[in-house]
């Protein structure tokens, strides 16, 4: 799979969610809401991005666009400020690690690599199993243990993402801006 060059936008960016929920409304006022789809795929992310850029640096997005175009394949992608890495401590009883971070951020479901920096807990990537509140999670590890110590969880950020129409304009010499729409896709 490819991945987006290395290349930040410039102006903000603005991220659109949009949950797959399906409702039904019932004869007596009642109305049942149910998410559709698996739980990772859900909430599916749109971004629109700016790049303003060489005009040699927008060759180099528009060449890699039109690439995924002609190939019809995703690419990775990690949207700005979407990544993180934060410490915290943990205590593991049986196969549930509680972690502790100020303002975690996570969502269940959420993907995290772990890093048990003290403390005997096996390091991997972790599904978010619940959030008790914003300073509380928990994961499922893969043996039962009592542990406790420091952690250091990482979120990649990085998704899949299609990007199916652009513009692109050129204000003035070697100057360009790009505008790109990138939708989020969810494969194997």
């Amino acid at each position: 799979m490819a991945t987006f060059p290395s290349i930040t936008p410039t102006y903000g960016m603005r991220k659109t969610s949009a949950p797959r929920i399906r409702s039904t409304r019932l004869g007596d006022g009642y109305e049942f809401r149910a998410l559709f789809g698996l739980p990772l795929t859900q909430d599916p992310k749109v971004y629109d991005l700016t790049f303003n850029v060489s005009e040699t640096q927008s060759d180099v997005i528009e060449g890699f666009l039109r690439s995924r175009i002609n190939d019809q394949a995703s690419f990775t992608f990690t949207p700005p400020g979407e990544d993180f890495t934060k410490t915290g401590t943990y205590s593991q009883s049986g196969t549930t690690s509680t972690i502790t971070i100020s303002n975690h951020g996570l969502a269940i479901g959420d993907v995290v690599t772990i890093d048990y920096t003290t403390g005997s807990a096996t390091d991997g990537d972790f599904a978010i199993a619940t959030t008790a509140d914003d300073n509380t999670f928990t994961v499922t590890a893969a043996s039962s243990a009592t542990n406790s110590g420091n952690v250091s969880v990482t979120l990649s950020g990085a998704g899949k993402f299609v990007c199916q129409s652009w513009t692109k304009t050129i204000p003035y010499n070697n100057r360009a801006i790009l505008n790109c729409t990138f939708r989020e896709v969810f494969e194997p």
